[in-house]
This record gives structure tokens, sequence and C-alpha cells, in this order.
């Protein structure tokens, strides 16, 4: 199809996705990126957050979109394939509201403790990046309650 691309989402345990989309949208460390079909060549970082991939109506299947939630990776647009090589990588239905809300709960009530300024500073951005992510993933599962794929 013309109005299509491909697509690819890896993690270190699974393929989540080899198909043709029209549209994604990516968390990169620096913000969202859209893309589309005739998308120049990129590379970039993966961020954290929700990952929207829009699929092409065919037929009588109306097409659609699927979520995923990232944290970390890289992504790569290429000779009209899009390559996600996700360090973590979890499909929006496959997220537990109540395992979300734990982990952010948890997060949140951590305090880091360590010996010198250095060690604190990295143990503090450890901290505010789970609390991060953990709040990603409340917002997408809090996203699906109700919905199927």
């Amino acid at each position: 199809m013309a109005n299509t691309f491909r697509c690819t989402i890896v993690s270190p345990t699974d393929q989540l996705l080899d198909g043709e989309i029209t549209y994604a949208s990516i968390p990169l460390w620096d913000g969202l990126m859209g893309v589309l079909p005739g998308r120049a060549p990129i590379v970039a970082s993966l961020g954290t957050g929700e990952l929207r991939v829009d699929f092409p109506s065919e037929g009588s299947a109306a097409g659609g979109s699927r979520s995923y939630f990232v944290d970390g990776g890289v992504c790569k647009m290429s000779d009209g394939t899009l390559t996600l090589i996700a360090e973590n990588a979890v499909p929006a239905e496959a997220l537990v509201l109540a395992d979300c809300k734990s982990e952010l709960q948890e997060a949140e009530t951590t305090k880091p403790e360590a010996s010198d300024q250095e060690a604190r500073r990295i143990a503090h951005e450890r901290r505010s990046h789970a609390i991060h992510a953990a709040r990603a993933k409340v917002r997408l599962a809090e996203s699906r309650v109700g919905k199927g794929i």
C-alpha cells in the first residue's frame, strides 16, 4: 500500500509487531515524534511513554490503533521501514491498572539512600525515572479500562 510503511517493534524478550502501519506516535527522550509514510531517514533515542501505531483499513477491517508502553531504546526510519528496539516494551492491554498503581506507589515512597553526593544524584535520577515510567503506565492502563485490544 502506498499510504503505509513497515513497522517492527522488538524488545529483549519478544517481537511485538511486524506489519504495515499508517502512522506512529513515538515517545523520544526529548519529546514526541510522529511518523508518516515517506518520512526521511532518522535515528533517535526512545524515551518513556506511550507508543501508538495506527493500522490501515483493509476491505471490511476498520484499521484502528494499538498502544505500547516503551522505556528506552532506539528507533530508526530508513527505506520505508520503522524499526524500534526497546529496552522495555509492553502492549497496553497487558498492563494491569492495580499493578501499575502499586508500582507508582512503591516508586514514590522509596527514598534513595547513598553515601556521597554523586551516588545520591544517581539514586535520585533513578527514582525520578521510576516515578515517570510508573505514571506513564498508570495513564496508559487507565485509558485502556473497558476497551478491547
